[in-house]
């Protein structure tokens, strides 16, 4: 089964769903969370303030302190970058041509 969204709708950031959802469900505060994904808290709350990309690092971190997998949130990255890309670019973008094989 294919889900499918909202294309006028931003896709979350996958900080939001961390701070909101996953660390209060795992009870654990955002220091115990740094400490125990080996990154600095500075990093952490750059994230978490969606201020910050899930890196491929950081995605293998949280899928391994999570138990959920680093594609979940570098999937998660990524269309909401492709999201904020098109947006910012959609002028740029209607004025490229597209070509077709002959």
């Amino acid at each position: 089964m294919t889900i499918r969204r909202n294309p006028n709708r931003q896709p979350t950031h996958p900080g939001e769903l961390l701070r909101d959802e996953v660390l209060p469900a795992l009870r654990v505060s955002i220091s115990e969370a740094a400490r125990e994904l080996g990154v600095a808290r500075q990093t952490l709350h750059r994230i978490l303030a969606e201020t910050h990309p899930i890196t491929p690092d950081m995605a293998v971190r949280l899928g391994k302190f999570c138990g959920n997998g680093a594609q979940l949130w570098l999937t998660m990255q990524a269309d909401y970058d492709l999201w904020e890309a098109t947006k910012r670019l959609a002028r740029e973008v209607a004025k490229i041509p597209t070509r077709t094989a002959a």
